[in-house]
């Protein structure tokens, strides 16, 4: 076995969004960084895909004006923000005649743009439109806390949420935001996202949907960002084993289809940024420590999949909007919960439509085929483009561990794990937010900052 040692400087383990930004930061603060990733592609949960010779994501994701430290580190590494993000005004839109509503925000000053909107909203009661007004300022009163976390369905019940706008308005956004159904999504987590949207500036609460595939919006910029400091971004390396030595150093035994042979490699600070499951695989074979509690957390986090299926039809096919709510049911074997136009965000991309599954549980145990031929009726029985019912083509991704299931009074690991030198990154640590883009970049600086000594 190879040996190699690497003096003052950190290895980040995993280049997901959580271990590109802890590199990021790492690097800005002057650290050898050396990122490891098993895979040929950066990005771990939320990376591009080819598929059909087409380039693809693992999942359509939607970014919010309020993901302050996401869009912080893509002005830091020169992407331009406007150019790779489509901005939308905060919208619950529902295909005109499918039985939805059409809310949209104007671009008012907050809380204003709530006011105008409920105001002009169609499909929805005069009861319905009073319900979200108790909402909002309930929340605002109660700052946004609650003093014992409960699922999201019982707070909806508790603040008289009416039977319509659960069904349009906080069931989607819930699914949406926790990837968890609000049966047993946690309400604070929940009010915690939309404290930082619907309960801040105006911008705050834009929607922004990525132009670019998600490997190439962060990830990749982020690898020049640390290669441009020194760093090295090191991909088909797989980490297998993590040693200490001595109290001092951390052992890397590392394997992978850029690795001739097993090698090792040592360092003063590692920054663990895997999937949870995989960070308890190296923490429970760490010789000489106990770390039964921390594997405990992390083995305990149950995992909730994201299914997009991607239909591309003719390039004349297009929608009115970039994107729309759909009215799900799936004992109507109507999965589809969101419907995003690609050609509306890249024009190479033309006449191709992404649904989205959160929660996806039984939708991903169906026969691809079976599902993608589900989502295509459903398309087709929702717009009057008959073309929707025979797609060209179809793909079906399901990102089985896409999230963890954000329910309450989850404990969550830390980003110390106590073992000096040693700290976790992943969406799954302790914080605000529930398994987004924005919970993983938080968690990535966290851990580099404990590291750097910089503000957590």
């Amino acid at each position: 076995m190879a040996k190699e040692f690497v003096g003052k400087s950190v290895a980040v383990v995993g280049a997901g969004w959580a271990g590109c930004a802890a590199a990021m930061e790492l690097a800005r603060a002057g650290h050898a960084v050396t990122v490891f990733e098993a895979a040929r592609t950066l990005g771990g949960r939320a990376r591009r895909v080819e598929r059909e010779k087409t380039v693809l994501d693992n999942g359509q994701h939607i970014l919010l004006g309020a993901y302050h430290a996401t869009l912080s580190l893509l002005r830091r590494t020169g992407v331009d923000a406007s150019q790779a993000l489509l901005s939308l005004p905060l919208q619950m839109r529902y295909p005109q005649g499918s039985g939805g509503m059409d809310f949209v925000a104007p671009r008012l000053p907050a809380p204003l743009h709530l006011a105008v909107a409920l105001w002009r909203c169609g499909g929805l009661a005069r009861a319905d439109k009073l319900s979200l007004a108790r909402f909002s300022s309930t929340a605002r009163w109660a700052g946004w806390q609650l003093h014992t976390d409960c699922s999201v369905s019982e707070l909806l019940a508790r603040w008289d949420q009416s039977p319509r706008l659960i069904q349009l308005m906080w069931r989607p956004l819930c699914l949406a935001a926790l990837n968890t159904a609000p049966d047993q999504a946690s309400a604070q987590v929940f009010l915690n996202v939309l404290r930082d949207s619907l309960g801040a500036s105006r911008s705050a609460s834009d929607m922004l949907v990525p132009r670019h595939d998600l490997s190439r919006l962060l990830p990749e910029a982020a690898a020049d960002y640390v290669r441009a400091r020194g760093g090295s971004i090191r991909t088909g390396a797989s980490v297998k084993a993590l040693r200490n030595i001595e109290g001092r150093l951390w052992q890397l035994d590392i394997s992978g289809a850029a690795v001739s042979g097993n090698w090792s490699t040592y360092f003063p600070n590692v920054v663990l940024a895997t999937g949870a499951a995989q960070a308890a695989g190296l923490l429970h074979g760490i010789p000489a420590h106990d770390t039964s509690d921390l594997c405990q957390q992390l083995t305990a986090l149950e995992h909730s999949p994201i299914t997009t299926c991607y239909l591309q039809y003719d390039a004349s096919v297009q929608l009115e909007q970039p994107f729309f709510a759909l009215l799900d049911d799936p004992e109507q074997q109507r999965w589809g919960q969101f419907v995003f136009d690609r050609g509306q965000l890249d024009a190479q991309q033309a006449g191709m439509l992404a649904v989205v599954i959160s929660a996806a549980s039984a939708a991903a145990a169906l026969p691809q085929e079976a599902l993608a031929r589900a989502i295509a009726r459903q398309l087709a029985a929702t717009f009057p483009l008959p073309a929707l019912q025979q797609p060209r083509w179809c793909k079906v991704i399901t990102e089985k561990r896409a999230t963890f299931a954000c329910t309450p009074g989850l404990v969550r690991p830390a980003n110390n794990t106590g073992m000096g030198g040693l700290l976790l990154a992943g969406d799954y640590t302790t914080g605000d937010y529930p398994a987004t883009l924005e919970g993983a970049v938080r968690s990535g600086l966290a851990a580099a900052r404990l590291i750097t000594g910089g503000t957590v």
